[in-house]
């Protein structure tokens, strides 16, 4: 179940990078709450999976969701370029994530 909370966690990190890019084009109360309500459940599901999960496996997956999640979005909102070389080093942070899982 703490796998799920991981997860979560990389989902809501990501949301909350989107939301910085909202606030940058959009200076609302609203986009603010919503930055904060995303980073602020991130940690919150962080917290509850690192309870079994040990500190550096979490964080590293954490990390590796949050920054291939927040590239992937880019490039399919926000067109950012979307060139072969961008794709494997996002495939090769999500293997190194995957790997992590299979051996902790």
């Amino acid at each position: 179940m703490n796998w799920v909370f991981l997860v979560l966690a990389g989902a809501c990190e990501m949301f909350g990078v989107a939301m910085i890019n909202k606030l940058h084009k959009d200076r609302s109360w609203y986009s603010f709450a919503l930055l904060i309500l995303g980073f602020g459940a991130s940690f919150l599901f962080l917290a509850v999976a690192m309870k079994t999960l040990p500190m550096g496996t979490a964080y590293a997956i954490w990390t590796g969701i949050g920054a291939s999640g927040g590239a992937l979005l880019g490039m399919m909102f926000y067109s950012e370029p979307k060139n072969m070389q961008r794709i494997l080093f996002i495939l090769l942070v999500l293997g190194a994530a995957v790997g992590l899982k299979l051996v902790s």
